[in-house]
């Protein structure tokens, strides 16, 4: 059965228009959307931010250099003081000698013992001084190591989030906690400390 060139080619147009479809539809392109939306929801709050970082990287580092230096004063047999100036969150860490003087340390970690950017000290609290917020705190470290049960509180300038730095008398022991903890020694601590 002889057909025209023109019957055949309207033919083969509306077969190939149905089956050279490409794409998706509504329904694929919303199941996928909801899918990553789900697993976005599920994946992002469990995700370390920048500033959550610094916060936490600047808190472990200070606590480090606390244990060096409990462990340089207890292997040295000398006295160490370590200065925090709670306004602009400078520290600075000095020997002290026999006749009450002190000396800038010539040890180049210590001489470095600072905090990221945008994080600062929000106040310090020991049991002979109690809370101070303003001004200068001070940690002594002697031959025995810390010489008294010393919380740090560390906080972003632009935020509401805290780490607290524990330093324990006697064992030597620093802890880093997140979130703002209360300057008490738990009583198990307190019969290791004496």
């Amino acid at each position: 059965m002889p057909t025209s060139k023109v019957g055949t080619f309207a033919e083969s147009s509306t077969k190939n228009c149905f089956v050279r479809q490409a794409g998706f539809t509504l329904i694929e392109m919303t199941v996928v959307i909801v899918i990553l939306s789900v697993v976005a929801l599920l994946v992002l709050p469990r995700l370390p931010f920048a500033h959550e970082r610094d916060l936490k990287t600047s808190a472990r580092t200070l606590a480090g250099s606390l244990r060096y230096l409990g462990d340089l004063a207890i292997s040295t047999k000398q006295h160490y003081r370590l200065r925090i100036s709670l306004l602009n969150s400078e520290i600075a860490v000095t020997r002290v000698l026999p006749e009450g003087d002190e000396l800038t340390v010539s040890d180049g970690t210590l001489k470095h013992v600072s905090l990221l950017d945008g994080i600062m000290f929000s106040d310090s609290v020991t049991p002979r001084l109690g809370k101070v917020a303003e001004g200068e705190a001070v940690l002594d470290f002697g031959p025995l190591g810390v010489e008294e049960f010393s919380v740090l509180h560390l906080k972003r300038k632009d935020d509401s989030r805290y780490y607290t730095v524990a330093v324990y008398p006697g064992s030597g022991r620093v802890t880093v906690l997140e979130g703002y903890q209360a300057g008490t020694l738990p009583e198990a601590d307190e019969e290791e400390g004496r």
